[in-house]
C-alpha cells in the first residue's frame, strides 16, 4: 500500500475490496465522497491506487461507548491517543463519555470535547453529555443547552453511575424529546451492588468476594422500558450482561417501544470463570469490570441477542486506566478495560467464526445502528455512490497474538494480551482521508 497517500491524492481508488464480504470491487473516492463503484475502475492519472485484493470493505465503525478522559485524566487517556486507538481499530467516529473531570455537563465542556476531537483528527469525536450535575443523580444537566451547542449532543448518560431516581430518570426521558435526543442508562441498581467486585454466584462465593447480582441490573432496564413508553421516549441501554436483560428487552421490542441496546467485545467472548482461573491465577484485576463478566450462559445469550437484533449494537466502553490504578490488589482495583484496538477481532471470533454474522451483520452492528442510535450525520451510511468515504479495510485472514506494547492508547489494561485473535485493520479513511494506512497511522 502507498503511504504517500495523503500527501498526493487527487482521489484514491480501492481495488478489489469485498464490500461487506462480498464480490471484489473497485471503490474511487473523490472529494471525501464515494463516487464510483464498479470494476476496472483507474481515475486518471493523479489517483492513488490502494490494492485491497482479499481485504473486506466495511463502513467506518462508529464507537457509542468510548472513555477519551480528557479533561481531567490525561495520564490515563487523552482525546488524541483515544482517537488515534480508534482508527487503528477501523473507527471513524466515536461517542465520548461525560465521566471527566470536570463532568460534561454544560455546553462549555462538551464543547471543548468537540473541539478537541476536531483539532486530533484522528476521527469524528460526539460528545455525550451528563444525565446529572456532576454525575450527582440529584438534579438534571444543562441538556436543552448540549443539544443546542456545536457539539449538538443527543446522547445523554451518567455512564459509570445509574440514574437511580426513578423521577429524575422520567424527566430525563421527557425532556430529551424536544431534541430526539436518547438518555444511555447505565443499569445498575446502587443498593443490590453496594460493595460489589464480581459477578454473583459460584466463582464470587469460592472467592470470597461480594457479587454483583444480575438482578441489579435487570430490575433496573425493567423499569426504565416501563418509563419510556409511559413517556413516549428513546431509551438506549449501556452494556448489557446478562440473559436475563435481554430477555427483557425482547418483551420490550415486542411492545415497538422505542428501546436500543449495547453489548461490549469483551461480553462476548469473557466469562467470570477467568477471575478464578486466568492465565495468571485468581484475583487478576484486568478482570474486574462494570458491568462484570458473566457466565458462559450469559455470553450465549448475549450473542444471541445481537444476532437477532435484539441487542442493537456493539460497543467498547474502552475504559483506559493508567497502570497505578490497575495493576494492584483485586479489591483496589479501578473497574474496565480497553478495547477500542480490538472490538472487530474479537467480534469476528464470538460473532462471524461461529457462524451467527456475516460481515453485513458486522457493518449493521458496529456501524450503522450506533450511528443511527446517536444521530451521528455521515456515519453509518451503506457503501453506496454519493455517501461520504468513511471506509475500514479489514484482513480477517489473518490470526496473531495480542500485543499491546504498540498500542495507540496510553493505557494498557486489555484482557486480551497474548490471546491469539482473528483479523486486522489495514486502512481506515474518513470523509476519504487515510487515518490508517497498512495497519499504521497514516
Amino acid at each position: 500500500m502507498n503511504d504517500r497517500i495523503g500527501a498526493t491524492r487527487d482521489g484514491i481508488v480501492i481495488r478489489g475490496a469485498r464490500i461487506l464480504g462480498g464480490e471484489p470491487a473497485d471503490i474511487l473516492i473523490r472529494d471525501g465522497l464515494l463516487v464510483e463503484i464498479g470494476r476496472g475502475l483507474s481515475g486518471g492519472e493523479t489517483v492513488e491506487t490502494v490494492e485491497a485484493e482479499g481485504l473486506i470493505a466495511l463502513p467506518g465503525l462508529v464507537d457509542l461507548h468510548t472513555h477519551l478522559r480528557e479533561p481531567g485524566r490525561e495520564d490515563a487517556e487523552t482525546v488524541t491517543t483515544g482517537t488515534r486507538a480508534a482508527a487503528l481499530g477501523g473507527y471513524t467516529a466515536v461517542h465520548a463519555m461525560a465521566n471527566t473531570d470536570p463532568v460534561a455537563d454544560t455546553a462549555g465542556v462538551v464543547e471543548q470535547v468537540w473541539r478537541l476531537g476536531q483539532e486530533a483528527g484522528h476521527c469524528d469525536v460526539q460528545p455525550v453529555g451528563a444525565v446529572t450535575v456532576g454525575l450527582g443523580g440529584e438534579r438534571l444537566a444543562e441538556l436543552g443547552a448540549m443539544a443546542d451547542s456545536a457539539a449538538r449532543v443527543r446522547v445523554f448518560s451518567d455512564d459509570g453511575k445509574c440514574v437511580s431516581d426513578a423521577v429524575l430518570m422520567r424527566r430525563a426521558l421527557e425532556y430529551v424529546k424536544a431534541f430526539d435526543g436518547v438518555v444511555a442508562q447505565h443499569a445498575q441498581e446502587p443498593r443490590l451492588t453496594a460493595g460489589a467486585q464480581m459477578n454473583e454466584g459460584a466463582v464470587s462465593g469460592r472467592l470470597g468476594l461480594t457479587g454483583w447480582p444480575a438482578v441489579a441490573e435487570e430490575a433496573i432496564i425493567s423499569r426504565d422500558c416501563l418509563l419510556a413508553a409511559h413517556v413516549g421516549s428513546r431509551l438506549h441501554i449501556c452494556h448489557v450482561s446478562t440473559a436475563g436483560s435481554v430477555e427483557i428487552i425482547r418483551w420490550a421490542k415486542s411492545k415497538g417501544w422505542d428501546v436500543t441496546a449495547e453489548v461490549t467485545p469483551h461480553h462476548l467472548l469473557l466469562t467470570d470463570d477467568l477471575v478464578e482461573d486466568s492465565p495468571v491465577g485468581s484475583y487478576n484485576p484486568i478482570y474486574k469490570v462494570n458491568p462484570p463478566l458473566r457466565t458462559r450462559a450469559d455470553v450465549e445469550a448475549l450473542r444471541e441477542a445481537l444476532a437477532d437484533g435484539t441487542i442493537d449494537c456493539v460497543a467498547t466502553d474502552h475504559a483506559p486506566h493508567p497502570v497505578e490504578d490497575k495493576e494492584t490488589e483485586w479489591a483496589a482495583a479501578a473497574m474496565g478495560m480497553i478495547g477500542l484496538e480490538t472490538a472487530l477481532a474479537v467480534v469476528q471470533e464470538a460473532m462471524v467464526e461461529t457462524g451467527l454474522l456475516d460481515w453485513a451483520g458486522v457493518a449493521e452492528r458496529m456501524s450503522c445502528a450506533p450511528a443511527r442510535i446517536g444521530r451521528l450525520r455521515g456515519h453509518g451510511q451503506p457503501i453506496e455512490v454519493g455517501a461520504p468515504a468513511n471506509l475500514t479495510l479489514y484482513d480477517p485472514a489473518v490470526r496473531a497474538a495480542v500485543d499491546p506494547a504498540g498500542y495507540a492508547s496510553k493505557s494498557r489494561n486489555t484482557p486480551y494480551q497474548g490471546l491469539t485473535l482473528p483479523g486486522r485493520v489495514v486502512a481506515t479513511f474518513l470523509r476519504g482521508r487515510p487515518t490508517v494506512l497498512d495497519g499504521k497511522l497514516a
